[in-house]
């Protein structure tokens, strides 16, 4: 060892190293905007982040980009006007709109539904659950920066769930199908015969959709122990849907209020235990297996008949004076209408219960903590859509 070597074998571990350099705003809060116009926000959505480096410590949802009025404009036309403006507010899941505004004004109404308008109320809101988590499954994986396999996976079966849409409302996306006291027009033997094929085809597709996704390492990675939603904030913020039962907490309306004929059915509520993004996402994916299940015993036990109230009045509809509240267990959580009559033509008050709009109060609870890149995730496993959140 040479004299030069041995000095610098005595000298302290880095003494050669250059100074570290203190950048200008180190150790600063940043503050950025995300939206509205991200690809990842879901439509017209934007988050104010404040980060130190990459970790979130705030987040501010800003909304209103999409705001139509919904609310006051449908208390200056009637009732059956307001019908296609619900399409609207979730224009992914358009007949269970419909179908939480008429039990509104069923009850307000006092308006009995026959049981073959029920059973296609059930058979048309479960394929609507059915593509609404296939398709919201296929977006959060999109989301982690994934390619559109997932995405393009799920639409094809969504499509064929909309060639049926379709064939009976006249509609594929917005479908103003349900009326008050029934349906707008009767399935046909070839129209139901077109969703058994649909139905008896969707098992080996959520199996194989499963087998590509639940054990992927990079989605296990990313997913869990993110966005954690615990079961009493989730309780205290009115949360509902699969995010509610991601945390744990067995709550379905289906099971709570049996409205229509769910009573009929047997289905299971699958619960959450880490209360994480993967949860959500395996929620969503188990209870599209018991949609099946619903559609399944709907197909084989739906009876002939009326599919409209005889009573039930198009023209000089007057509901008598009076308040309703007609809530169901829509795809993204509970979707519910009060209505307060005067007895003229048009509801006197209308007012909407968005899960979208509820759901995401809790963001920056699950943010907060989390790196800047998980924030996209934990959105898309809120499955918001901005035609509900803003109205």
């Amino acid at each position: 060892m040479t004299e030069s070597e041995l000095m610098d074998a005595t000298k302290p571990e880095g003494w050669n190293r250059p100074p570290a350099v203190k950048l200008d705003g180190e150790g600063e809060v940043l503050e950025i905007s995300m939206g509205p116009h991200h690809p990842s926000t879901h439509g017209v959505f934007r988050m104010d982040l404040k980060l130190d480096g990459e970790r979130v410590i705030g987040l501010k949802p800003e909304f209103g980009y999409l705001h139509r009025n919904h609310e006051k404009i449908a208390e200056g036309i009637s009732y059956l006007a307001c019908m296609p403006y619900t399409d609207r507010l979730d224009y992914i899941c358009s007949l269970t709109n419909n179908w939480a505004y008429a039990l509104a004004v069923e009850k307000l109404a006092g308006l009995a539904v026959p049981e073959r308008a029920e059973y296609l109320r059930v058979i048309l809101g479960e394929l609507t659950r059915v593509q609404n988590h296939l398709g919201a499954i296929g977006f959060l994986i999109q989301d982690m920066g994934a390619s559109g396999t997932p995405l393009m996976y799920a639409f094809r079966e969504r499509e064929k769930i909309l060639d049926r849409f379709e064939e009976l409302t006249g509609s594929r996306m917005m479908c103003n199908y349900m009326r008050f006291g029934g349906c707008r027009v009767d399935a046909t033997p070839a129209w139901l015969d077109g969703v058994r094929n649909v139905v008896a085809g969707l098992p080996a597709f959520v199996d194989e959709f499963e087998a590509l996704l639940r054990t992927n390492e990079i989605l296990m990675a990313r997913t869990q122990g993110t966005g954690i939603l615990r079961p009493e904030l989730a309780i205290n913020a009115g949360v509902t849907g699969p995010m509610l039962r991601a945390s744990g907490v067995n709550y379905d309306i289906r099971k709570v209020d049996h409205y229509g004929i769910y009573d009929r059915f047997k289905f299971r509520v699958p619960l959450g235990d880490h209360w994480d993004v993967y949860d959500r996402f395996m929620v969503r994916l188990l209870e599209a297996r018991e949609s099946i299940k619903i559609l399944e015993q709907a197909l084989k036990d739906i009876p002939g008949g009326p599919v409209m109230d005889p009573k039930a009045k198009i023209r000089g509809f007057r509901p008598k004076a009076g308040e309703a509240y007609g809530r169901i267990e829509a795809p993204k959580g509970e979707l519910g209408f009060y209505l307060i009559s005067d007895g003229g033509p048009n509801p006197y008050r209308y007012r909407v219960r968005p899960p979208s709009l509820i759901n995401l109060t809790v963001l920056e609870d699950m943010a907060l903590g989390q790196n800047v890149a998980d924030v996209v995730l934990i959105l898309g496993s809120v499955d918001i859509v901005l035609g509900e959140v803003d109205r």
